[in-house]
């Protein structure tokens, strides 16, 4: 038991630190002042992320200033606590990847059991950095069509690419499967490696060889588990740097204080592709359709980390995970040959002058010498004999 007990918290301890590796993470920050327009400092700040119920606490300065740094992706529930003042709540608040969102409080006096609650959107106007920057949610990736479906996409950019969405942003051009893409004029086939650089939740994962192979995509993650995408194109802060024309973030989906899981296969075959034009099958039966078969399936699961009557993970600690496996068919068409059975025993009289020669006509092969060896005597075509 004492062995189980010490595997079990060193499991916790490592999975929360995992927690702390969030790299494109967002922050809510602002200003805490009172119905005179005056700052109240050590105000009690709480953001609450409405799908794991993790508590994000702070206070604010002398200045009357908050901020709450490292908040991962997700819906979040603002309050603020100050005696003599109202509560305040403002809840629906949508943190996106890499975000800074402000969110300046004016309290209202009263008892800290009356609340203020607002239910507003948060405003999409950004006014603590003048980065320029997309994201892309979970829902756009799951209504996006980043499966190809025609000849023209198999191998690696035949299944689901989450980099697919590169196509929705302003300023794209140049976009290929195998990575090679310019934003903003920047970038393309001139060594991209040094003009784009892509992370997973704060690792750089950008390629080595990016923009001449494919490998861009061999290591890309599954599109079902990424949370968000931001693409930060322009005045981003220096620590996402090492690009010049965009930062790709990429976000993972946590678990949350529910189990949920997911089951697909995307699916691709001939015989549901139209017919290729101006051709008709060797059968009369329609037209040509080329072999072309291919699954891309797999699943998630994701949940607070529950160990009966050991350790109870609501609204501390997840754990999410992703699987895909990716299935392709294809035909391929070879001109070589193989010998036939005849051939493997050494009888090649079929093809031989001296033999029979019963595929001369057939195969062209001359019956007459094509010529003389040094000692005078007439080479046979297909002959075989000894030169000394």
């Amino acid at each position: 038991m004492r062995y189980l007990s010490v595997c079990v918290c060193s499991f916790v301890v490592l999975m929360t630190g995992l927690c702390f590796g969030q790299g494109a993470n967002g922050t809510i920050t602002g200003t805490v002042a009172d119905p005179g327009g005056g700052v109240v400092a050590g105000a009690r700040v709480e953001a609450t992320n409405t799908q794991t119920g993790v508590v994000y606490a702070g206070a604010t300065s002398t200045a009357g200033i908050y901020t709450l740094a490292d908040l991962p992706v997700g819906t979040y529930s603002v309050s603020v606590t100050v005696m003599g003042f109202k509560t305040y709540t403002h809840s629906n608040l949508q943190l996106s990847a890499a975000q800074t969102l402000r969110e300046d409080v004016s309290l209202q006096v009263g008892a800290t059991s009356e609340s203020v609650t607002v239910t507003a959107e948060s405003t999409l106007l950004k006014t603590e950095s003048g980065e320029l920057s997309s994201n892309v949610s979970i829902d756009q990736l799951d209504q996006l069509p980043l499966l190809g479906v025609g000849t023209v996409n198999a191998g690696t950019s035949g299944y689901r690419n989450p980099y697919n969405t590169l196509l929705t942003l302003p300023g794209v051009s140049t976009y290929a499967s195998s990575g090679q893409f310019a934003v903003n004029g920047l970038g393309g086939t001139s060594n991209p490696t040094v003009t784009e650089a892509m992370r997973i939740e704060g690792q750089d994962s950008t390629s080595r060889i990016f923009g001449t192979y494919d490998y861009t995509q061999m290591a890309q993650p599954g599109a079902d588990s990424i949370q968000e995408i931001a693409y930060q194109t322009s005045n981003y802060a220096p620590e996402f740097g090492q690009a010049g024309s965009v930062v790709i973030n990429m976000t993972m989906k946590s678990g949350t204080n529910q189990y949920h899981g997911t089951a697909y296969d995307y699916f691709v075959n001939e015989d549901l592709n139209a017919g290729d034009p101006f051709t008709i099958n060797t059968s009369g039966n329609g037209k040509v359709r080329q072999i072309n078969r291919r699954n891309d399936f797999g699943g998630t699961l994701g949940g607070p980390i529950l160990i009966p009557k050991v350790y109870n993970g609501h609204n501390k600690s997840f754990f999410f995970f992703s699987y895909e496996e990716y299935l392709e068919h294809t035909s391929y068409n070879f001109s070589d040959t193989v010998p036939p059975a005849a051939y493997r025993t050494g009888d090649f009289s079929a093809i031989s002058p001296n033999g029979t020669c019963s595929l001369c006509a057939a195969l062209g092969i001359p019956t007459t010498p094509l010529g003389t060896d040094p000692a005078g005597h007439p080479v046979y075509a297909n002959e075989i004999y000894d030169p000394i």
